[in-house]
């Protein structure tokens, strides 16, 4: 595994990167990868299968400037920005055993992702892929998947504005049950930790070899091209 700790130049490039990255260990052999990256500005992520029209505010994103785009894995809408540390793996199937299932992979990965981040909180895994401690949550993940590989992406809420939650979503069309109806302002928190931080003991606990080269660019342009830049994909829902 190697680390890239990059954030592209506009949000709809980072989302294509994680998937570039993924297309490149299947089809290229570039191999595993951790990849950390913050967006500068705020930005509006649709799940896969997500509603643009039930879980954004567009009016207020509008007013603001914010983008709202849609990524290729499943998952919850989420809003990412300064604050708000992404984290991106991917990960060979035969690393471990049961990789090829999603629950179980979603086990292995964030068992590790809390072991990491035990210095900070004592929390554990809530609802399909959520971390939360004491019931709030800190964290969402989703995976995207191919033949050998797969994509697991997340987010770590440290030091973010949570007031552009309830700002930029509505009440979100499928909620887990631990979230017991509760609105945005009850149900998520801050890690009590900066991002620079957060980087280190992710860093720390998933050991890269190396940094990771050369960064697929030429596959970045041909899926903004192709999906992450389009309307009709980001607001196909």
């Amino acid at each position: 595994m190697r680390l890239l700790d990059l954030t592209a130049p506009a949000p709809a490039d980072d989302l294509a990167l994680d998937e570039a990255l993924l297309l490149a260990a299947e089809g290229a052999g570039a191999g595993e990868v951790l990849r950390l990256w913050e967006l500068a500005a705020p930005a509006v992520v649709v799940g896969a299968g997500g509603s643009v029209a039930i879980d954004v505010n567009l009016a207020a994103c509008a007013a603001d400037g914010v983008p709202v785009l849609r990524r290729a894995s499943g998952g919850g809408t989420v809003v990412l920005g300064p604050g708000c540390l992404c984290f991106s793996l991917v990960l060979a199937y035969d690393r471990a055993p049961g990789l090829n299932e999603i629950p179980a992979s979603n086990r292995y990965v964030l068992g590790r992702v809390l072991t990491a981040l035990r210095p900070l909180a004592a929390a554990g895994i809530e609802g399909t892929s959520d971390l939360a401690a004491g019931g709030v949550k800190f964290s969402g993940n989703a995976q995207q998947r191919k033949r050998r590989h797969f994509l697991h992406h997340g987010t770590l809420l440290c030091g973010f504005d949570l007031g552009l939650i309830p700002r930029y979503l509505n009440a979100p069309e499928r909620q887990p049950d631990y979230r017991r109806g509760r609105p945005h302002a009850e149900f998520v928190a801050n890690l009590p930790a900066t991002v620079a931080e957060a980087k280190r003991l992710l860093a720390e606990e998933w050991r890269p070899d190396g940094e990771y080269e050369p960064v697929p660019w030429d596959a970045v342009r041909a899926l903004v091209s192709e999906k992450y830049g389009r309307e009709e994909w980001n607001r196909r829902r």
